[in-house]
């Protein structure tokens, strides 16, 4: 009987995961991401980038929902209000990429929308070092600026604003962590985004939402882009340092490129791989000088707290 036990635990989802080196993990959840973009965007000529998004928020919405089980109750107005902020800029930051995603190569909107994250990195720095990132992201943006004619123009333009929804996305997230426990945050901000994205999701969408094999691709999008990932970071982030995880997310506009070139056969030029490998390295390097300082003044504090307290 012990046997049997221990061997399906072995055999547990969670004891898999926990066997697996958390590199590996992460870098199978950024597979997953673009793969699932990849799906995505091969779906648009049959359903249209809203009722994708829609269909990938509702997958997510339903099985956090089941798995977390969030409370409702007890919650103060001001709660409510970052939480369905939280919910709105997950529905933007999706809806935004996503029409990118079918005007413009996948590696490049994951490129341009990738300067969001990287924004709040540097801005929130006052070391001269970031300048260096902040002027290296500057320069992937000039290489891109030289093939812009090459772009649909209202393509970047929405890479941009889920840009700017990225960002305010990973502010309203600590926000949303810091009255939320575990994930009833995202939760709830799920199902917030699918009810915000419904009406234009369900109306592009039409007749085609009834076809049961496009709700199954709509269905393994949502897997790929948000269930996967989900588990395999949250369980990587027990066991590896912030700062590492963030450095090996900064390797999503490549993986966003080369799941578009074996996917969906678009070919990058000189310029847009230039602009790639800087955003890349601004990004690794921003993320990395954070996590530095960060821990820099934590312990300056630390030190503080004890000589105070020795002193007393």
């Amino acid at each position: 009987m012990s046997s049997r036990s221990g061997s399906t635990s072995l055999l547990s989802p969670g004891a898999v995961l926990g066997s697996l080196p958390p590199v590996w993990l992460v870098m199978v959840s950024i597979v997953s991401v673009q793969t699932g973009a990849g799906v995505a965007k091969n779906l648009f000529e049959v359903l249209p980038p809203a009722a994708v998004v829609w269909l990938r928020l509702l997958t997510s919405a339903v099985l956090l929902c089941l798995l977390v089980r969030p409370a409702l109750r007890a919650r103060s107005r001001a709660d409510w209000m970052v939480v369905i902020g939280y919910g709105v800029a997950l529905a933007s930051m999706n809806y935004f990429i996503y029409q990118a995603f079918a005007r413009i190569p996948l590696g490049i909107a994951v490129t341009i929308e990738y300067l969001g994250p990287l924004a709040i990195a540097i801005l929130g720095s006052r070391r001269r070092v970031d300048l260096l990132w902040a002027g290296l992201a500057g320069l992937g943006v000039a290489a891109l600026g030289v093939e812009f004619r090459e772009l649909d123009p209202v393509g970047v333009l929405f890479a941009v604003l889920a840009a700017v929804a990225w960002a305010g996305y990973i502010l309203l997230s600590a926000a949303t962590g810091q009255r939320f426990s575990g994930a009833s945050g995202l939760a709830i901000a799920s199902v917030v985004g699918v009810v915000v994205l419904a009406p234009a999701g369900i109306v592009e969408g039409g007749a085609a939402l009834l076809d049961w094999r496009l709700l199954l691709i709509g269905l393994a999008v949502g897997v790929l882009s948000s269930v996967v990932p989900y588990t395999l970071e949250l369980n990587a982030l027990r066991r590896m340092p912030p700062r590492v995880f963030g450095v090996l997310m900064s390797l999503q506009p490549a993986a966003a490129a080369l799941v578009g070139l074996v996917l969906l056969g678009e070919l990058l030029s000189v310029w847009q791989w230039l602009a790639v490998g800087c955003v890349i390295t601004a990004s690794a390097g921003a993320t990395r000088t954070s996590a530095n300082r960060e821990a820099r003044e934590r312990t300056e504090r630390d030190q503080t707290n004890t000589d105070a307290s020795g002193d007393n």
